[in-house]
Order: C-alpha cells, then structure tokens, then sequence
C-alpha cells in the first residue's frame, strides 16, 4: 500500500497517535530525497552535522503544528491535488485597501462568498520597517502582524473563519531578504560575526565588484547597483532589491534551518499556499546573473520536501516573473519533477493577453503559447489579468520577429498604446521604471483604466463604455475558462478605475505602480444589485462566470487543455476535453469589429453533432450561418455540444 493510500485508510480516524505514524511514514519516504538534495547543496564532507540537525528539527517542526491542521494535512493528501479543482477562484487584495484590517477582511467574507471567491492572497501583513518597505517585502519578521492588520490572534481567528467558510489562504513568504531592521541584520550591524555569515558581507568592494560584472540591476532608477556600504559594520552588504533589503545568504546551511522554521511558524497560522517570493535570485554565484541558478531550484526543492514531511497540506506558488521555459522548471526537473513549486503564475498568458488587446491579433499568443514546455501533472498555473505589480513586456525577440514585427518597435507601440502616448488609444496607464536610453519599460494602472473605461466615462463615451465592459469580461472569461487557478485583482470585479493618490503621498509618489492599488468601493459594492452601470455590469458577469467554472469538473486542471487555430487572426479558441463528459470550446474575439470563422472544424469537433451548442454565458443557442461562425466584438463564447 503506497503512501497517499494509508492516508486515506487513515484520514477518518486521525487522531493525534495516526498523525504521529503519518509524520514518520513521510520521513521515511521523502528522507532520502531530502538527503540528497541536501548534500548536492552542502557537501557531505564539510556539512554532515549540518544534515543531522535537519534530520533532529523536522520531528520538532512537526510537534510545533497544531493538531486541527494535521488533520487538514491528512485529508488534503487523501483528496489529491485539491488545487487542481475548477471549485478554486482566487482574489489578490491588500488587507488596509480592501477594509482597514484583518477583522474588517472577516466582515466582508459574506461579499467575497457572494462572488464566488473562495482562496484569498493577501499582500504582505507581516511586522515591517515604518518608513520604506517595498510595500511589506522588507520583513522585519517572518510570522508577527504588523499592529495596522492587527494580532496574531486576529490572524488565527480569521483563518478558522476561512476554514469553516471553506476559503484557502496564501500570505508571502519572503525567502530572499530580509530588512535591514531584521534581528539578525541588528545583530550583524553590531559586529557579530554569526550573524554577518547570514548576509553576503564583505569588507571591501573587491568581491563586489566582481559581482556587478555580471549582476544586471532590478530597479536601476530608485535603486542603482547590487550593494549597499553598512557604516555599523564598515562592510558592503548584498541589496539587489532596494537598499534596505538584505539578500540571504543560503550558501550558509544554518540560514536555510532558520528558514524553514519561520516558513512552519508562518503555515502554523493556518496558510494553505506559500508564494515564495523571489525566489529566482535565492543562489548568488560570481560571473553569473545570479538568477534561476540550478542551486535556487535545489534550495526550493529542500524547502518543499521538507513541507511535504511536516505540513502536506501547504502548497508553494512560485514567484518567479520570468520565461515559459525558465517558469516550469520551478515545477521540478529530474529527481525533483513535481517537487518543488506545486503552483507558478501564468505571466507569460497575462503579458500576451494585454498584447492582444492593444494589437487585436493573437498571432504572438498563439505562437508562445505553443512554445511553453510541458509542465508536471501534479501541477497547475495561477491565470490572472491583473496584479499589485507593473505589466512588462518579457515576450521572446524571436516570435516577434517570425510574427513580422521589429521587437524594439514592437515594444515602443504598446507602451504608447497603454501609457497615453497614442491619441486614439483608450487606454490610461502609466510608465513604470521607464529607461529612455532603451526604450525599455513596464506599464502600471488598473484593468478597467487600462481597457478604457475610465476614458469612456471621462468623455461619457457610451460606445467607448461599453467596448471596456466587454474587454474586462472578455479578459476574465479567458482566465477564468483557462486551465489552472482563476486569480482577481480585487476592484477589478466592479471595473475600479485608476488611484491617483498616490501622488500626493511623497513616499509612493515615484512609483507608479500604487496608481493600480486603489481602496475597495464598498459604497458602489452597496449599489450593485440596484444598478445597471458599467460596475454592475462586470460584477454580474465575473460573477456569472465563476457559477458556471465551478458547476462543471470539465473546468479542473487535468492537462485537458487544447489549442485551436480558427484561421481567423482576431480569433483565441481554445478547448477544455473531457473523457467523462462533454467538452467546452472558447473562443474569443479580439477585435472591435465583428469577425467570422469557417465552422467546418467546430463541426468536426462535435458542437454541432447534438444540435445547436449553447454558450454558457449568455445561455443562448449559436447557430451558423452559410458555414461561418459570427461573434461580435470582444464577445467570447463558451460552447458546449449539448
């Protein structure tokens, strides 16, 4: 009897002795794994005593967990990759922005059930330095809640409320830095020699400077080079993030031991998925970019598997912004296929999609889209439109250039499209980290600015109006059909314009990226149900689409998604099949004018085999017309054979 199946004789009577026998069980199976990874890492010859105080803090780590989460962890492996299932709906939100505090966040739970969210990721809510903090990723502690959220013991609150309400969790866990205010920084800062080990300190800038040959800068205009001169310690430290941010160094093992005892106090306050932050640049090596080093992909492998013994039920989600061959290899490769991020974001679909938008064509869609690597099936995407960050523009130089398009100019177009440099163009973004000798730069603001609906009402444009509805649902349609996880932005769903604001705030005011992190409208929210206007309008239908995802298995992640090429530039379609029951065909119109397909090959794929198919969101039978499918612009169907 393998492993999942004791679990599953076992998960009805999971009482603390079993979950004890459980915990040895998955030492014994996964403790070679670990020890191998371990020693790939830290050399068996130098760090045996290292691996041995692993081996010692695992059973410890284990008892540290409270019993009602061991036996979630038990009934989660019974069940099976539970977050491969079409019932999981995501929202992002900062909690201040969203209402005040963890306490007001667990007001608003009915809302969130009326939408259909059930797994929530909250943006940092973790003690902080009071001034800069990059938005709460400058941790000055891994598991204590800023006193503006509230306690530890609102937090826990909250979480029993989410699993009673049958809401899933996901807080960052921000395993590359530290703040410069962290203890151990403190303790570096005043000489000890221990603690100077747990950064990559240094007493001159000859190593340093070594590095920078080869270390490309993350905000070369708020942040220039990769190292910071401590005047405490009269030592450089490593800060490629900001210079209050203090890179780990995890070439020493006894930072990952203490690692990955704030990651189990942090998944103790009842977080069901961690998304590890940064985790690209966790290995630094010398005449490399230090990014996606095949030691950060050991490292997170360790951690995972280490999870796997002590919270299974606790899944990663890969942070990792990067290319659809570099993202999948944090699912696992070899030895660690499916063991090391369970969950990654679909970035690439989200950058490609806003292509589409501004081009009207799918051309690059498509041929990315075709290029993207099998990943393991144990794991899934996160699909969203929309997040807390700026939208770049990482799309391969050569499938621009085999599209027909010059990628330097390419580039330029849609930062015009979105960043107000175009007159005809209905978007109201903004420039982000913009470098004038490239032309290289990233495009912030909200979904519902950038689509046009806030030129729409500004110019009480209704035809402009109403193409930005149909735009934001046709976006949500996408994500939420695709295969993986659906993820809002919170206030996309009531098409929340632009934020201002931060203009006024000398601390935000340069960086344009709050400009999409605006407050809930909960007074508009209020006014939903009477209203017809164009917030109505995208709530109901996100709302509408959500229903219908989580009334059909078809839905699930279950590598059953299928591209097709309708012969139509304008057009997506894409296919989710079923061995068990009819499949569900989208397709997707990207234009603003009406466009047609030949239907020859929907027909041969079945939707017209028992009648008329009907799409899904509006409920309508679709009929052909001289062999030609009709959609309207940005309309998106969701067809099913019956």
């Amino acid at each position: 009897m393998n492993q999942a199946a004791i679990h599953q004789l076992l998960a009805s009577r999971a009482k603390e002795e079993n979950l004890d026998s459980l915990f040895e069980l998955r030492l014994a199976t996964n403790l070679s794994l670990i020890q191998h990874i371990f020693f790939e890492l830290y050399p068996e010859e130098q760090y045996k005593a290292s691996f041995k105080r692993l081996v010692s803090l695992l059973p410890k780590l284990f008892a540290s967990r409270p019993l009602e989460l061991k036996q979630q962890d038990v009934q989660r492996i019974a069940s099976r990759n539970w977050y491969q299932s079409e019932q999981l709906v995501g929202m992002q939100l900062y909690v201040e922005h969203f209402n005040r505090d963890l306490k007001g966040l667990k007001e608003k739970i009915p809302y969130l059930k009326e939408l259909g969210i059930n797994f929530l990721h909250l943006m940092p809510i973790t003690k902080r330095p009071s001034g800069e903090n990059d938005g709460g990723y400058a941790v000055n502690s891994y598991y204590q809640i800023d006193k503006k959220y509230g306690s530890k013991k609102d937090l826990q609150e909250l979480t029993e409320s989410f699993r009673n309400e049958g809401i899933t969790l996901m807080l960052d866990f921000v395993v590359n830095h530290t703040s410069d205010e962290y203890p151990w920084a403190q303790k570096a800062k005043s000489g000890d020699k221990k603690y100077q080990g747990y950064y990559y300190t240094y007493e001159d800038r000859t190593i340093p400077n070594e590095f920078e040959k080869s270390l490309p800068e993350v905000f070369p205009e708020t942040s220039p080079g990769n190292y910071t001169y401590i005047e405490e310690m009269d030592k450089w430290v490593m800060t490629v993030f900001n210079h209050y941010q203090w890179d780990l160094n995890y070439t020493n093992p006894e930072v990952f031991l203490e690692m990955l005892t704030n990651l189990m106090k942090l998944v103790n306050l009842g977080v069901d998925m961690v998304r590890f932050d940064a985790l690209a640049f966790l290995w630094k090596k010398m005449g490399t970019i230090s990014q996606n080093l095949p030691e950060a992909h050991q490292l997170v492998s360790l951690f995972r598997m280490c999870l796997q013994v002590v919270a299974p039920g606790t899944i990663f989600l890969a942070e990792a912004i990067v290319a659809p061959t570099e993202i999948v290899k944090y699912f696992g490769e070899g030895i660690r296929k499916g063991n090391e991020c369970e969950v990654a974001y679909n970035a690439s679909l989200m950058a490609l999609l806003w292509n589409s938008i501004a081009t009207k064509k799918t051309l690059l869609l498509y041929k990315s889209l075709t290029r993207v690597p099998e990943k393991p099936k144990t794991c899934t995407w996160l699909n969203y439109i929309r997040c807390h960050d700026d939208i770049g523009l990482g799309y391969d130089d050569g499938l621009i250039g085999e599209v027909g398009w010059n990628p330097q100019q390419h580039r330029k177009f849609l930062l015009d499209y979105y960043c107000q440099r175009i007159e005809w163009s209905p978007s109201k973004g903004l420039l982000f980290m913009y470098n004038p000798n490239t032309g290289d730069g990233r495009i912030t603001g909200s979904a519902a600015s950038l689509l046009g609906l806030e030129k729409g009402l500004e110019e009480n444009d209704s035809m402009l109006i109403e193409e930005a509805v149909k735009k934001i649902i046709l976006l949500h349609g996408i994500v939420t059909a695709f295969s993986g996880i659906p993820m809002i932005y919170a206030g996309d769903e009531i098409g929340t314009l632009n934020d201002y604001s931060f203009l006024e705030n000398p601390a935000k005011k340069e960086d344009s990226r709050w400009v999409n992190r605006p407050h809930q409208d909960w007074e508009t929210i209020e006014t939903l149900s009477e209203s017809e206007g164009p917030q109505s309008q995208i709530f109901k239908a996100l709302q509408k689409l959500i229903s219908i995802r989580k009334s059909s298995p078809v839905f699930s992640d279950a590598d059953n998604l299928v591209l097709h090429h309708a012969g139509n530039d304008h057009i997506l379609t894409f296919e989710r099949t079923s061995q068990k029951e009819d499949g569900l065909l989208v397709v997707c119109n990207f234009d603003e004018s009406p466009q047609v397909v030949e239907a020859t090959w929907i027909m041969k794929l079945g939707y017209f085999s028992k009648g008329e198919p009907k799409n899904l969101i509006s409920g309508d039978k679709i009929s052909i017309q001289s062999g030609l499918l009709e959609l309207q612009p940005y309309q998106i169907l969701w067809l099913t054979k019956a």
